[in-house]
C-alpha cells in the first residue's frame, strides 16, 4: 500500500479503515457512556416504561376485609431524532499530499467531535433534573442556593448527595450502579487536592499518579468535563440517564465528488442520537448549583 493517498484513485479504498478508526474513537470511554444507560437502536424511538405509582404493604385485621392497592404504569419515549454532522472538504492536492496516518487521524478527530455532541447534550439536560444547592451550610435538594467548591468542602458535597440519594429511596439503585459526580476541571483539582492530603495509602497513591477520570473515592465515581454548563455540577445515580443511538449512521463515512463544484472530496460523518431524563429518576439525578 502507497504511503500517500493516490487522487487518481477513489479515496474510497480507504474508507474501511476511515470508519475503522472513527469507532474505534467513538467507542474510547467517554463519560456520558459511564453515567448513562445507552442504547444502540435503528428505532426512531424507544419505550421507556416505568411504574410511578406502586402498592403498597398494609397492616391486616384478622376476620376483617382487606383494599387493594393499585399501582399506575407511565410510558415514555427517547427519541433518537437530535443529529450532528462533520462535513469536511478536502482538496484533491491536500489528499494526495496527506499521508495514510493523516487521514486517520481526521477519521479520529471526527470521532471525537462527534462524541463531544453527545456528550454536551447530556449534560444541557440538567434542567430536568433535580436541584441541589446550599441552604444554611447544608447540601440540600430543591434549592438552588450557590455552593463554592473548595478542597476542604468537597467531602461533604459528596456525603451531602448520598444522604438525598437515601432520602430519596434510591439507595439500592446507588448500590447497584454507583454513584457519579461530573466534575469541571477546576473542582477536579480540588478532588485530588483533597485526595492527596487525607489517608495514607490512598494519599500516597494520589501523589504519585494524580487522579485519573472515573476515579472511585468516597465511595462515588469522579469523571471530569468541559461539557457542563458553567455553575453546574452533575451527579446522582449512573445508568438512569437514557441515551440512544442510531445505529445506522454511527461510525460510518459519507464521500461525495467535488461539492459544491470544488475539485475534492467531501468526508461526511454524523451521529443521530436523543436523551432523556425519565420523569420517575428524576428525584435520583441532580443538578448541583455552584458558584465556581
Amino acid at each position: 500500500m502507497a504511503n500517500s493517498l493516490d487522487v487518481a484513485s477513489d479515496v474510497g479504498v480507504y474508507k474501511l479503515d476511515f470508519e475503522t478508526n472513527l469507532e474505534t474513537r467513538l467507542n474510547k470511554p467517554a463519560t456520558y457512556k459511564d453515567i448513562c444507560n445507552v442504547r444502540f437502536t435503528d428505532a426512531n424511538s424507544i419505550n421507556f416504561a416505568y411504574m410511578s405509582t406502586e402498592f403498597v404493604a398494609q397492616t391486616g385485621t384478622r376476620g376483617t376485609a382487606y383494599g387493594f392497592s393499585d399501582f399506575t404504569l407511565l410510558n415514555e419515549q427517547l427519541n433518537v431524532r437530535t443529529y450532528k454532522t462533520v462535513p469536511v472538504f478536502a482538496d484533491r492536492a491536500d489528499i494526495a499530499q496527506c499521508s495514510y496516518i493523516d487521514f486517520m487521524d481526521i477519521a479520529s478527530r471526527h470521532g471525537k467531535l462527534l462524541t463531544d455532541q453527545v456528550e454536551t447534550a447530556v449534560f444541557a439536560d440538567h434542567g430536568a433534573w433535580t436541584n441541589v444547592g446550599d441552604s444554611n451550610g447544608v447540601i440540600t435538594s430543591g434549592v438552588t442556593g450557590q455552593i463554592t467548591v473548595s478542597a476542604t468542602n468537597i467531602d461533604d458535597i459528596v456525603r451531602g448527595v448520598r444522604r438525598i440519594v437515601g432520602l430519596a429511596n434510591g439507595a439500592e439503585l446507588m448500590e447497584t450502579n454507583g454513584l457519579f459526580f461530573a466534575w469541571s476541571y477546576t473542582h477536579f483539582e480540588f478532588l485530588e487536592q483533597y485526595a492527596q492530603a487525607n489517608g495514607f495509602q490512598l494519599a500516597d497513591k494520589a501523589l504519585k499518579d494524580g487522579v485519573a477520570p472515573g476515579y472511585f473515592f468516597l465511595g462515588a465515581y469522579h469523571y471530569v468535563t468541559n461539557s457542563g454548563a458553567t455553575n453546574h455540577v452533575m451527579a446522582g445515580v449512573r445508568k438512569l440517564h437514557q441515551v440512544g443511538i442510531c445505529n445506522a449512521t454511527y461510525g460510518k463515512l459519507v464521500m461525495t465528488e467535488d461539492p459544491n463544484l470544488q475539485s475534492g472530496k467531501g468526508l461526511i460523518t454524523r451521529i443521530d442520537f436523543g436523551v432523556l431524563t425519565p420523569t420517575g429518576y428524576a428525584t435520583l439525578l441532580y443538578d448541583i448549583n455552584v458558584a465556581n
